[in-house]
């Protein structure tokens, strides 16, 4: 068993906070230091950043688009009865990073 220490997390915690630093006019995300692959293709995990929106894919891609991630690498998970999200995976400051912007169908409202 590999024993991990919290030193392992510093390159992500310190991206973490240049982020909330230089986007501090962006949405607040729901942030976590968390394992994450080391590119797209990689199979080795290093600590990276997830950032979750749930207040709209508006601050989804506000968010995308500040830290410059590609459009065409975000994905789609889609479930018509339960919660919804795109999810975008790339690099930052040169550690991970992943945007999840959720959000729900909505019926539309009936007309009069």
């Amino acid at each position: 068993m590999i024993t991990r220490t919290a030193a392992e997390q510093i390159n992500a915690a310190r991206v973490l906070v240049t982020m909330a630093a230089v986007f501090r006019d962006l949405p607040a995300p729901a942030p976590r230091l968390e394992r994450l692959p080391k590119s797209a293709s990689s199979a080795e995990f290093t600590w990276g950043v997830s950032l979750a929106l749930h207040d709209g894919l508006g601050h989804f891609e506000q968010w995308r688009e500040a830290l410059g991630l590609d459009p065409a690498a975000v994905r789609a998970s889609l479930d018509e009865d339960y919660t919804n999200w795109l999810e975008v995976s790339g690099e930052w400051s040169g550690v991970p990073v992943q945007v999840i912007g959720y959000f729900r169908f909505t019926d539309p409202a009936p007309a009069e």
